[in-house]
C-alpha cells in the first residue's frame, strides 16, 4: 500500500482557486505494426519495398500429424493445492469474495477495515466518522500568507530533494485528542519507520522556522488517522474496546500487507491548493 505524508497549511486567502491535481497520463507500448498489414493482401519486398502479386495456384499444404504433448507440459500450469489460499470470512465482517483471491494482485481493502473498526466502535457507543483521507501529519496546522505560498513550497522542495523513499508500519491503534480536547480520533501509530518521518520533520521544521512559524511537536506520536468524534471519548475507547479493536486489526486477512506503507510523497495543503512533492 503505498501512502503519501502530509503537510498541512492553513492560507489567509480567500481566493477561491480550484485544487491543484496531476492530470492523467497513460504511457502504453505500442506495435511497431500498422493497421493495414491486416487487411492488405499485398506483400511489400524487403529488398525492393515494392508491391508484388502472386497469381500462381499453389497445392493445398499436406497435412502434418500433431506430436503428443509431453505430460510435464500437460500439468506444468496446473493450480497448486498449496498456492490456494482459504479465505476465513470472520476476517472480513462475515463478507465473501464474488472472484478468487490472487496472491500477488495489488490489496485496496484498506477501507473495509476501517469500515469494520467503525462498526465495532459503535458497539461502545462511540460514533466514528471516517476520514476522507488518510495521512500522516509531518507539520501543525498554521496561517499562511498568500504571497508567501509559493516560496514556502519551493523551500520544502529544495529541503526534500535528498529524501529517499522509504517503507514505514502502521499497526498499532492508538486514542487521540487534539489541544482543545473537543474531538478524538481512532488511529493507528507507526511502529516502524518513526526515525524516517522525524527525519522528514526535521527539514519540515527547519522550513517554518524561515517564515517564523510554529514548529512540530517536540516528541510527536506519527500516526494515521482512520475516524474522529467530537468530544473527549477516550474513556469509551479505550480499555476493553481499543482491546477489541486491535484484535481484529490484527485477525485481518493481509494486514500485515495493508498496514505496510510506502511512502513516496510528502503532500502540502495550502488553503485549497494541493502541492506535491515526491521524494527520491
Amino acid at each position: 500500500m503505498s501512502a503519501e505524508v502530509l503537510v498541512e497549511y492553513s492560507s489567509s486567502s480567500s481566493e477561491d482557486e480550484s485544487s491543484l491535481t496531476g492530470p492523467s497520463c497513460f504511457l502504453g507500448v505500442l506495435s511497431g505494426r500498422s493497421s493495414k498489414d491486416d487487411v492488405n493482401p499485398e506483400k511489400t519486398s524487403p529488398a525492393e519495398g515494392v508491391q508484388v502479386r502472386s497469381s500462381e495456384v499453389l497445392p493445398p499444404p499436406r497435412e502434418v500429424p500433431r506430436l503428443p504433448v509431453p505430460e510435464s507440459v500437460l500439468h506444468m500450469f496446473q493450480d497448486n493445492p498449496e498456492d490456494q489460499i482459504n479465505e476465513d470470512v470472520n476476517k472480513h465482517g462475515g463478507r465473501v469474495r464474488s472472484f478468487p483471491h490472487e496472491r500477488d494482485e495489488p490489496v485496496e481493502e484498506f477501507p473495509e477495515l476501517v469500515d469494520m473498526l467503525v462498526s465495532n466502535a459503535y458497539k461502545y457507543g462511540v460514533v466514528l466518522t471516517k476520514m476522507e483521507e488518510f495521512h500522516i501529519s509531518l507539520s501543525r496546522t498554521v496561517v499562511l500568507r498568500h504571497h508567501w505560498i509559493s516560496l514556502f513550497v519551493q523551500s520544502l522542495r529544495d529541503k526534500l530533494l535528498p529524501t529517499h523513499r522509504f517503507f514505514c508500519v502502521t499497526n498499532q491503534l492508538k486514542v487521540y485528542t487534539n489541544e482543545e480536547r473537543n474531538r478524538t480520533f481512532l488511529g493507528l501509530e507507526v511502529s516502524s519507520g518513526y526515525a524516517e518521518l522525524q527525519d522528514l520533520v526535521w527539514e519540515v521544521d527547519r522550513v517554518l522556522q524561515e517564515f517564523d512559524l510554529e514548529t512540530f511537536y517536540e516528541n510527536p506520536s506519527f500516526h494515521l488517522s482512520l475516524g474522529w468524534c467530537v468530544g473527549d471519548a477516550t474513556e469509551k475507547l479505550n480499555a476493553k474496546c481499543l482491546q477489541e479493536l486491535q484484535e481484529a486489526v490484527d485477525g485481518f486477512e493481509d494486514s500485515a500487507i495493508l498496514l505496510r506503507l510506502h511512502v513516496e510523497e510528502v503532500r502540502c495543503k495550502a488553503g485549497n491548493k494541493i502541492f506535491s512533492i515526491p521524494l527520491r
